[in-house]
């Protein structure tokens, strides 16, 4: 009896980290660009911290020069301080390798590659010093190895109440600062959505 016990007390353990996505997911009010369709339904929040990724890059106008994201690169975790996905750039299988934003589950690494649809610096809803909130469109998703869907059925993601993550303003101000990177530390909420 004390073994069965025991393993009971295991399995349950194991099994919390999926137990946390049944969890209830309300939103914030958004800005109107930003909702999604009636017919979506949030099943995950993850608390994102991490940094935006820039490289100071060629811009559009010959001769200047701009920070240019070319990663975020953070993990999302539970209100209760349990790891949920790493989030980050990379090529989508179903695109033919385009870089996409890249959710991947921790637990099952069912994966979803999203494109932004929608972003708003509304300074009614977005911090002046905080990168934009986003809506993003699932693109590509993948089961994990074992058969795991976590965020295989993910349909759109929105990044709120971010707080830094902004491009620095010096480093980028000419030709020789070309290379030079920027790791800017940052906190979003990132909520998911399915039909």
């Amino acid at each position: 009896m004390k073994n069965y016990v025991t393993v009971l007390g295991l399995t349950l353990t194991f099994a919390l980290p999926h137990a946390a996505y049944a969890q209830s997911v309300t939103p914030p009010a958004v800005p109107a660009n930003l909702a999604v369709p009636a017919s979506s339904h949030a099943f995950l929040l993850g608390r994102g911290v991490g940094t935006q990724n820039y490289v100071c890059a060629q811009a559009s106008s010959l001769g200047h020069v701009a920070w240019t994201l070319f990663t975020p690169q953070a993990t999302l975790f539970s209100d209760e301080g349990g790891q949920l996905t790493t989030h980050f750039f990379s090529p989508n299988p179903a695109e033919g390798g385009i870089v996409r934003v890249t959710w991947q589950d921790s637990t099952d690494t069912s994966t979803v590659w999203g494109r932004v649809i929608a972003s708003s610096t509304d300074p009614n809803f977005v911090n002046q010093d905080a990168i934009a909130w986003l809506l993003v469109q699932r693109v590509g998703s993948r089961v994990g190895p074992t058969g795991g869907g976590t965020l295989a059925g993910a349909t759109f993601i929105q990044r709120l109440d971010t707080v830094g993550g902004v491009a620095p303003t010096t480093g980028c101000d000419g030709p020789n600062d070309l290379g030079n990177k920027a790791f800017i530390p940052y906190t979003a909420d990132y909520f998911f959505y399915k039909n």
